[in-house]
């Protein structure tokens, strides 16, 4: 018997720990007794501890009443994960991690995790929101923004809410073989493992930034007109600077090359206009500024792993 528990804590995400915790219970289902996983929940307040959504949860236990070893420690994200801090919680990982099989996290969960300084040295990630944060708050961490989860010698992440349900899906497999994970996944209505990563969820390009230079003037001109042709020679010509200057400093102010730029833009405007419209796909790929809709679907596959096909069929 596998013994899994989760830790609960002020302002958790209620569906980081329900999505994991219903893919072990109705694992349970399908497995023998003596295989079942054993779950509980740990609180780090005595009494009744209230998620993010107002739902107040008791927990089996507080952090002082627990024992023993358990095979798997996850911990939920949610704001109380990334906003306050958990001294008493990160003491108690440190000396857990000792006699847990493995640690996991759900979401921004790992925020807590790396507080305990347990992301040092690994692969990890959270949800796509919050990665830069993630990457800025625990430079040793090696962060990756597009994976649905990650196991790296026993320490476990997932990105955002429901890729917790991938991560237990998972974890489901390796313990107790692919068959009867897919038998939990159908029960669910999800898939046993999704296309593409986080980046088919998030935007590529940020915001242009609301003060006026050469380089913001360009990115505004470059959104108004992704249908036109664009290279760095004329990007740097509409900001009065040589080639290479303009290269220079647009990859300093945007953190990503001129031509880079472009393409998420593009990638961006044709996802938007496949959500909201039922335009053919060439249309998608003129308007997007793509020529063609083989070089459209290539870059979709490349930064999405999905087809424009797929995506549509997806998310709109």
């Amino acid at each position: 018997m596998k013994t899994v528990a989760m830790v609960l804590f002020p302002e958790f995400l209620l569906l980081d720990m329900a999505g994991p915790m219903e893919v072990f219970s109705i694992a349970n289902r399908y497995l023998a007794l003596e295989k079942h996983y054993q779950i509980s929940t740990v609180g780090t307040q005595h009494g009744v501890i209230q998620a993010s959504n107002g739902v107040r949860v008791m927990a089996d236990a507080h952090l002082e009443q627990v024992a023993g070893s358990h095979d798997l420690l996850l911990v939920p994200g949610g704001p109380g994960a990334y906003d306050n801090k958990h001294q008493p919680l990160v003491d108690w990982l440190l000396s857990a991690r000792e006699q847990a099989g493995c640690i996991g996290s759900i979401c921004t969960g790992a925020f807590i995790l790396g507080e305990a300084g347990l992301l040092d040295d690994h692969r990890v990630t959270t949800h796509w929101h919050y990665t830069e944060r993630l990457i800025k708050r625990f430079p040793k961490a090696i962060v990756e923004t597009d994976q649905i989860y990650i196991n790296d010698r026993n320490l476990l992440t997932s990105g955002g809410v429901t890729a917790g349900i991938d991560l237990a899906l998972a974890i489901v497999a390796q313990d107790h073989g692919k068959k009867v994970a897919q038998d939990v996944a159908k029960v669910l209505l999800v898939l046993m493992k999704r296309q593409g990563g986080q980046a088919q969820f998030s935007p590529l390009m940020a915001a242009v930034a609301p003060n006026e230079t050469a380089v913001t003037r360009v990115q505004n001109y470059v959104l108004e007109h992704l249908d036109e042709s664009f290279s760095v020679e004329r990007m740097a010509s509409m900001a009065n600077m040589s080639a290479r200057h303009f290269a220079r400093l647009f990859s300093r102010e945007v953190q990503m090359t001129p031509m880079e730029f472009l393409q998420n833009a593009r990638i961006d405007r044709a996802r938007s206009l496949l959500e909201i419209s039922d335009l053919p796909l060439k249309t998608v790929a003129y308007r997007s500024g793509f020529g063609s809709v083989r070089h459209m679907r290539f870059l979709f596959g490349e930064k999405l792993g999905l087809t424009p096909s797929q995506y549509r069929e997806q998310f709109s």
